[in-house]
């Protein structure tokens, strides 16, 4: 019987520690290639690269971790991948291990679970995963969910044009109480902006944030993270506003023609 194929990519970049334990873990599971950023894309969302030329190189380092190193952003990842460097379509695609969570609001500019949004677009089943830690991730837990995860939809499949967004807590004890399934939150990052001077005594920003939740909900993905569990968000990307549609038919204006 023929391996699944698993292709993996990330937005921290093919040399970050996350995506090796990612590819480790999967390569228990199937054939994998990864296909990753070669520098840092953290935040740029679904941008694609349409102005400037897109370069892939062979990357391999001391501990034998080999993969495309693109100057592109995750979306071109999962295009290029698709369309160029696969002989065959993946059975699947996974994004990650992401340092720090992608939940809320933050989704929208997450280029982690942007690169799973692009494959579930070109109709190849995926997930995203996300570790809740910034300054000492272990990743080896993380590993374990996402092995268990795509086990499971290789095996189950999942509803065409939809991802799954994972997001796994650190805990005292490294592991997590179990798996809550989640909804999208409305948790979002407070934006704030520290003034420096260069050099040359001119005044640029640095910005940085915290992390804010209105409510402690165990429905939602962040509440379901900070009471110790593994949130699993199932999303789509169909951003019309269906309540407004009557609202708006009504509109005179919106009922004459143009003069």
């Amino acid at each position: 019987m023929r391996k699944p194929l698993i292709l993996i990519t990330n937005d921290d970049g093919i040399y970050s520690t996350g995506i090796h334990f990612l590819q480790t873990a999967m390569s228990e599971i199937g054939e994998t290639i990864v296909v990753a950023p070669d520098v840092e894309k953290s935040g740029v969302g679904h941008g694609i690269t349409i102005s400037d030329p897109i370069r892939l190189n062979n990357c391999v380092n001391h501990n034998g971790f080999s993969g495309y190193a693109i100057n592109g952003t995750p979306a071109d990842c999962i295009k290029i991948a698709l369309k160029v460097i696969l002989k065959r379509r993946p059975d699947i695609v996974i994004s990650g291990i992401n340092r720090g969570a992608n939940m809320g609001l933050s989704i929208l500019y997450s280029g982690t679970v942007s690169a799973a949004a692009e494959s579930a677009m070109q109709g190849v089943p995926a997930i995203a995963i996300s570790l809740d830690s910034w300054l000492t991730p272990d990743y080896t837990y993380s590993a374990k969910v996402a092995k268990k995860i795509v086990r499971t939809v290789l095996v189950k499949g999942m509803l065409p044009n939809t991802i799954l967004n994972i997001n796994v807590p650190k805990t005292p004890n490294g592991k997590a109480k179990g798996f809550r399934i989640t909804r999208q939150g409305k948790s979002n990052f407070i934006d704030k902006f520290k003034k420096r001077m260069d050099p040359k005594g001119n005044s640029y920003y640095w910005m940085s944030g915290e992390f804010f939740s209105k409510k402690n909900n165990p429905k939602i993905d962040d509440g379901a993270v900070r009471s110790g569990y593994v949130s699993v968000t199932p999303l789509h990307f169909d951003l019309t506003k269906y309540s407004s549609i009557s609202q708006l038919e009504k509109w005179e204006e919106f009922q004459n023609e143009l003069e």
